[in-house]
């Protein structure tokens, strides 16, 4: 986000008397610019300006040879007595005795020294030290250890000498402060700028906004000549043949020469500092300079070196398969929708526009000859080449934003004449300006009756409040018969549209603390809806039962399939890949919620947890048959019933599931024993719980799926009102391999079910049961069946012969051995009976059990066991 020095804005706009950055950042807090930081002075304490009396090379066993300096720092921070270590006497009058390894300054130079108590940029705080045999009372500064860039050549290496260099035309006397000498006291404020505000992307447009705030007055740095349009050092052409979404990559092109600069020719130390403030690294004078202009005016620019540039230029959408090595040194393959910067006459990419400029016509410390480049981008095809490259720089969030389309000739002008101001040379009398007569930015009037404002904000406000407050933000306002206006607004506006877009800005700058905060009466509704109230009772379910609840990512690598033993044709492996994930290494959408929540076990394993009990409710993501493409709808129309079910139709499917993974202890171990672990039964009693909290009933029949255990797990089904049968899901004991490869504790249990599923399976209403207060009957009943015989069919034929008597069926014992014979097993249920309307009898329990035995005997071909 911008970074604002205030002797920056303070050009422009004069700031209030005794503002600072606190009052600065209120200010425009006020006008909707969020703050988002204050940095204060770089350097703290006493750093001062000091005359170098004395200078004493003294050779080092190292080979290196230091300075042992006399420096007189002025009255105030002199000392009386030498170094007694000093094979040199310091002069009769007090000075500071300092250490220093530079060498491009002498005895009679006035440095920049930081004394102890100084804090540098870092921050590196001073002290007095013994070093080298002596005690250096203070550092003398170089430009980088102040925070002032690379200085000149000869300040690369070495120490600031007022008078020369970055410090040119700089002078005082020994023992000045230096802080506000080099402006080193400047204080900062960065903004947080929403995507529809880019004018404020720079110093005229925060100004401006500055000047809303408080009424001080605007000066606009943009209010200056522009470059004469010809035939310039270079021709354009605008050749976009594939627009997105109908609107060229580029309305406008301005380029204009620069000849004879001195390469070397450092930036000037007042430009460095302001960038540096900005938040930008000062490069060379051309880069510096196109760098600066952007940040005050808005408009990006870049320069090519022209020796390495043959024309003409024009700015085309890549073809299939072009690659273009960019700046960063990166060779990159470029995408149809990018738009490019080309020369020799379209056959050569030298720049993805408004992202990076190319490498073949970078400016170096050689370059003499330069083209500068000002244009218009369209906020789209910047936006989506920035980020499809990972490139978001300094000028691709300005175009995304939208740029002023007035600047282009106006900056280019600009940034040409700081070059030769400060590095020689002479500027093209005329440039080439290339534009679409159609291009973006033109008047464009919108009808505003007076009274809307007040309508829709409900505050009441008069004409001139209108008037003014649209001619504030820049737009020409005329009238339209006695209660209607027509308002073109500016062209750095391109977010003003509309009627309501005018009025917030009235509502604005007449100010938001205007309109009073008036709580809304809630209308009465029915509360949470079926399905809302069912997922949090089956949350509540799952934490009463001590789980903790997470949020994974729901983006999970190519290779999770198989890590899970999906087998090739699982239709789980249908997953949706991103076309700009956020990591490289999770580039797919989960296809169930286990594959991110299992990671998030293995996680909370690796930080020192023994045991996992969490669970999730998420979605999940399955790409439909065929993988249709997702038609895009034009954004300037409501899309029609045809194009919504078209979107629908191609959109991927999406589940609400709840996951749930539970390993290791289910306790601590104290003096009555162990704890018990975690195992598939709670995995499948877990999975009871959630249905019955949502009011569902689920049937538990042994299956094998992906990444459960091939004989500890099963498969959920649910049964609607309508008689269908539905699978919700699976729970039980995951595969040992999966537990294996994910460092989970032995026996690691999960499940995960479709909850919006399960939700449509409960009944609308869940009837409530009577209490009933007769005497309960228990029976214990043990059938063997075959192996293949699930327990849940047995249950289903005891609850179906016993009928209303039955209060409960549990099973409580499953038995393999041979009193039962090979291939069979016994299950043993214990049943408890209550009648609703009397004691039962004898007679009447014996009935209910041979109801039973018959009724399983049928069902499952089961008998009971002896």
């Amino acid at each position: 986000m911008p970074r604002i020095p205030l002797s920056w804005i303070g050009e422009h706009t004069p700031l209030a008397d005794g503002a600072d950055a606190e009052a600065v950042a209120a200010a425009l807090v006020s006008v909707g610019l969020e703050e988002e930081a204050i940095f204060g002075a770089q350097v703290t304490g006493p750093l001062v300006v000091g005359r170098v009396l004395d200078l004493v090379k003294e050779p080092q066993k190292n080979g290196k040879t230091i300075n042992w300096c006399r420096v007189d720092v002025g009255p105030a921070h002199d000392v009386e007595a030498d170094d007694p270590k000093d094979p040199q006497p310091g002069p009769e009058r007090p000075s500071r005795g300092i250490i220093c390894g530079a060498h491009n300054f002498v005895a009679g130079d006035l440095v920049v020294v930081a004394l102890p108590g100084t804090v540098l940029p870092g921050p590196f705080p001073i002290a007095a030290r013994k070093t080298y045999g002596h005690t250096s009372d203070g550092m003398i500064c170089s430009t980088a250890e102040l925070g002032l860039g690379e200085g000149t050549a000869d300040e690369e290496h070495g120490i600031i000498v007022l008078g020369k260099g970055t410090a040119e035309g700089l002078t005082a006397e020994p023992g000045d402060d230096a802080i506000s000498l080099l402006g080193l006291g400047e204080e900062v404020v960065e903004i947080n700028v929403t995507p529809d505000r880019g004018y404020a992307f720079s110093m005229r447009g925060v100004a401006r906004e500055y000047s809303h705030a408080t009424g001080q007055p605007f000066t606009d740095p943009a209010d200056r000549e522009e470059v004469t349009a010809g035939e310039g050092a270079v021709a354009v052409e605008l050749a976009d043949d594939a627009p997105l979404r109908g609107r060229p990559g580029s309305s406008r092109f301005v380029a204009l020469g620069v000849h004879g600069i001195d390469p070397q020719a450092p930036s000037p130390r007042w430009l460095q500092q302001r960038l540096i403030l900005a938040g930008m690294r000062p490069i060379s004078l051309v880069v510096d300079v196109t760098n600066y202009v952007m940040l005050d005016l808005g408009q990006p620019l870049h320069a090519y070196d022209a020796a390495l540039l043959t024309g003409p230029i024009v700015v085309r959408r890549a073809g299939t398969g072009e690659t273009l090595e960019t700046l960063d040194d990166a060779v990159r393959t470029l995408d149809v929708e990018d738009l490019l910067i080309t020369d020799q006459a379209g056959s050569r990419p030298i720049g993805i526009a408004g992202v990076m400029g190319g490498a073949s016509t970078e400016v170096s410390a050689n370059t003499t000859d330069i083209v500068l480049e000002a244009a218009t981008f369209d906020p789209v095809t910047i936006a989506r080449s920035a980020r499809r490259h990972r490139l978001p720089s300094e000028a691709s969030r300005r175009f995304e934003r939208g740029v002023d389309p007035a600047l282009p000739g106006i900056a280019v002008l600009r940034a040409a004449q700081l070059i030769v101001e400060h590095g020689g040379g002479t500027i093209d009398t005329v440039a080439t300006d290339a534009r679409l007569e159609d291009a973006p930015g033109t008047a464009r009037a919108i009808r505003l009756g007076v009274r809307d404002a007040e309508l829709l904000v409900g505050i009441p406000y008069t004409r001139a409040q209108v008037i003014d407050s649209l001619t504030e933000v820049g737009a020409l306002v005329s009238t339209d018969g006695d209660d209607a206006l027509l308002v073109e607004p500016p062209s750095w506006r391109p977010d003003l549209l509309t009627r309501e877009d005018l009025i917030e800005e009235i509502a604005r700058l007449v100010g938001y603390e205007k309109i009073p905060s008036l709580v809304p009466r809630a209308p009465g509704g029915h509360g949470l809806t079926r399905a809302q109230r069912g997922r949090r009772a089956a949350l509540t379910a799952l934490a009463e039962a001590g789980l903790v609840e997470v949020i994974s990512s729901p983006f999970v690598p190519a290779g999770v399939f198989d890590e899970h033993r999906y087998a090739e044709d699982d239709p789980r492996r249908a997953a949706v890949r991103l076309r700009n994930p956020l990591a490289d290494d999770a580039p797919l959408l989960r296809t169930a919620l286990l594959q991110s929540l299992l990671p998030v076990a293995r996680r909370n394993l690796g930080r020192g947890q023994e045991s996992v009990a969490v669970f999730e409710l998420g979605t999940s993501v399955l790409a439909r048959p065929g993988r249709p493409s997702v038609p895009i709808p034009s954004a300037a129309s409501l899309p029609d019933p045809e194009q919504l079910a078209a979107i629908d139709a191609a959109l991927p499917v999406q589940t609400r599931r709840i996951a749930a993974v539970v390993g290791g202890a289910q306790g601590t171990d104290s003096w009555w024993g162990t704890a018990e672990t975690w195992g598939w039964s709670d995995a499948i009693d877990l999975a009871r719980r959630v249905a019955t909290a949502v009011g569902a009933e689920i049937e538990v029949i042994a299956e094998v799926s992906a990444p459960f255990h091939p004989g500890r797990a099963a498969a959920l089904w649910a049964t609607t009102s309508d008689g269908d049968r539905l699978l919700v899901g699976h729970a039980g004991e995951l595969h040992p391999r999966v537990v294996v490869d994910l460092a989970l504790p032995p026996r690691t249990s999960a499940l995960e079910v479709d909850i919006d599923a399960l939700v449509a399976a409960a009944p609308p209403v869940i009837p409530a049961e009577p209490v009933v207060t007769f005497p309960l009957a228990k029976e214990d009943l043990a059938f063997v069946v075959e192996d293949s015989v699930p327990s849940a069919a047995v249950e289903a034929a005891i609850v179906a012969g016993i009928g209303d008597d039955l209060e409960s069926v549990h099973l409580f014992d499953v038995y393999t051995g041979e009193q039962v014979g090979q291939g069979h097993r016994s299950l043993a249920y214990a049943v408890r009976l209550r009648s609703a309307e009397g004691t039962l009898t004898a007679e009447q329990i014996t009935a209910a059990r041979q109801r039973a035995v018959a009724a399983v005997g049928t069902a499952t071909g089961g008998t009971l066991r002896a």
